[in-house]
């Protein structure tokens, strides 16, 4: 008599448990691009993959601008604290009640136009936000990220390429009001890091190919220089 399961007896047995688990809700940004564009879902986490993979075995990371924490399980897998920066009480309130199993991730409520977090980070990264600078206020925002940054530590940067804005959403183009290209992104990144590394990304896919036609640029930049 053969001992090998059933379709019915194999499926039970990797599936049930699951629904033992209880479901999560999505935040407000999320949900949205649920129902009006679910694959920019897959772009999204792509990114937090990259920043993971980067930042793989780090022990305290920052996150500017955590939005509704979509992705922050990802780095969260990968890293031994993650500290979650965002200006917008509101999302830090959603994530910590939608993420209580993040055991080693904090938030904190702080404007970083006008303040430096008290944190020394082996790593900082921030997806989608430097975009969204008044450009004036920026070299106060990226200084106040910088000094939590420690001599031997890792700053990721992640931002819409200015090349891609004719193809932009009308959301997008409202709310991106400073936009990078490959030059400039590395033009200031390297006012505050000896290295500077930078990627291209179209959909879920990182490369090093022709900066112009990537739709989504990355820096990452390390060795801290004095000031």
């Amino acid at each position: 008599m053969s001992d090998a399961k059933s379709a019915e007896d194999a499926y039970r047995e990797g599936t049930e448990y699951q629904f033992d688990q209880q479901e999560l809700t999505l935040g407000p940004w999320t949900s949205y691009s649920l129902v009006h564009d679910p694959k920019h879902m897959a772009f999204v986490l792509a990114r937090y993959k990259f920043v993971a993979k980067m930042l793989d075995g780090k022990g305290t990371v920052l996150e500017v601008g955590s939005g509704d924490g979509f992705g922050l399980p990802i780095v969260a897998q990968h890293v031994g604290r993650v500290v979650c920066l965002d200006w917008d009480q509101r999302l830090l309130d959603g994530n910590q009640r939608r993420l209580p199993h993040l055991k080693n991730v904090e938030y904190m409520h702080i404007d970083l136009n006008e303040h430096s977090p008290a944190v020394d980070a082996d790593a900082v990264y921030s997806i989608d936000v430097i975009e969204h600078l008044e450009p004036e206020k920026e070299q106060a925002f990226i200084e106040n990220i910088v000094r939590c940054v420690k001599p031997g530590g890792v700053m990721i940067t992640g931002t819409p390429n200015v090349t891609a804005s004719a193809h932009a959403s009308p959301r997008s183009l409202v709310q991106h009001i400073n936009l990078k290209s490959m030059k400039s992104l590395r033009e200031l990144m390297e006012r505050y890091f000896e290295n500077v590394f930078m990627f291209g990304m179209n959909d879920e896919v990182v490369h090093t190919g022709y900066a112009p036609m990537s739709h989504y640029i990355w820096s990452v930049a390390c060795g801290r220089k004095q000031r």
